[in-house]
């Protein structure tokens, strides 16, 4: 198993697990890898340099205790990473689950909470003024980002 540092052409991070180099680069080359948060399929990968033994390069003796400089691409600790994989599972059901009403979400919210309109789960762009003035009314708005690749399943 081949673990790999890669990066979208927005400068979005993440790994990519793959068999080979050879499984990687025909993935890449078929368009299978894509950015995780973004759906970008211009991904580079990234230098990894999990040690560089700094003696060692400049011709100090290599059996003496030396220092390490660790490199990563990834400023993210363990539980950060847990948590945008816990959010990226959350919005794909909230999309998984609910109707787009696009720009029309205030309107379409409003209507339902006068009772106007049969009640649904609902999703789509509001302002952030608009979200307010709904939170005012009484009507339950939750904002949440909504990332191109979100609909997109990640492997």
């Amino acid at each position: 198993m081949k673990v790999l540092n890669l990066q979208c052409a927005h400068q979005h991070d993440f790994e990519g697990w793959f068999g080979s180099e050879d499984d990687f680069t025909s993935q890449l080359a078929r368009g299978l890898v894509t950015c995780p948060l973004c759906g970008d399929a211009r991904i580079e990968k990234k230098l990894s340099a999990p040690r560089l033994n700094l003696r060692t390069v400049r011709g100090e003796d290599s059996t003496a205790p030396s220092s390490a400089v660790a490199l990563s691409n990834h400023s993210a600790s363990p539980e950060l990473a847990e948590l945008q994989s816990r959010m990226l599972k959350a919005l794909r059901e909230v999309v998984a689950n609910t109707e787009d009403v696009g720009e029309r979400f205030a309107e379409e919210a409003r209507a339902m909470h006068h009772g106007e309109k049969e009640h649904r789960q609902i999703r789509g762009q509001a302002s952030a003024q608009q979200a307010l003035e709904l939170i005012e009314e009484g009507i339950e708005v939750l904002p949440l980002p909504m990332l191109p690749g979100i609909k997109d399943t990640l492997q």
